[in-house]
């Protein structure tokens, strides 16, 4: 960098480093905080539900925060709730928690007033709750956030076409197929490593 900076050299540039490893869940450690959140008493019932859409369908919890409650359809056919341009469906007993959520969201009766179209409306009128109180309650309860959301995805991307994930979820196309690639590397080698076997 001091080299460029004095021109001694202008034609060597350096590439951002890339992370080796990104952080994430074994798929045991997901499914025993699925279960913890779908089951357990260990934190109220907005923060478990917003930690299952993360666990679940590999939400960020900042755009959590900021779902409507018209993003959920529950019809006769079953419940569905879209993230992005196609609606994914909900399963049980996820599904009851949702409803159950939606019936009872707090802050209705202070600032939020009940006609609040957030699923996660604040005590200040008008706003949906501010993400970091949720994350932070997850967090001391003891979920990895950014491991979950890694597992989250290479799971679903292992399960349906990345494309079709990207589209399901919100997320970028580019983003679910870097999933896919690092979600298969592991596999890669495995196969490779049976093939040279005698």
């Amino acid at each position: 960098m001091l080299a460029k900076k004095s021109r001694l050299n202008t034609q060597v540039t350096i590439q951002h480093r890339a992370a080796k490893t990104s952080r994430s869940l074994s798929q045991d450690q997901r499914l025993a905080w699925i279960h913890e959140l779908l089951t357990g008493t260990s934190e109220s019932l907005p923060y478990r539900v917003a930690g299952m859409l993360l666990l679940l369908y590999a939400q960020p919890l900042v755009k959590v925060v900021t779902f409507p409650t018209s993003i959920v359809d529950d019809s006769e056919p079953g419940m569905s709730i879209r993230f992005g341009t196609h609606p994914t469906d909900v399963p049980e007993p996820f599904a009851s928690l949702i409803r159950e959520h939606l019936a009872t969201r707090p802050n209705l009766r202070t600032g939020a007033g009940t006609d609040s179209p957030w699923m996660f409306p604040s005590t200040l009128a008008g706003r949906h709750l501010h993400p970091n109180t949720v994350m932070d309650r997850l967090r001391d309860l003891g979920v990895n956030l950014l491991g979950a959301r890694n597992r989250a995805i290479g799971e679903l991307v292992l399960e349906c076409p990345p494309s079709l994930v990207a589209d399901a979820l919100g997320y970028s196309h580019q983003v679910t197929f870097l999933h896919a690639e690092k979600a298969a590397e592991p596999w890669a080698r495995y196969a490779g490593h049976r093939v040279r076997s005698p």
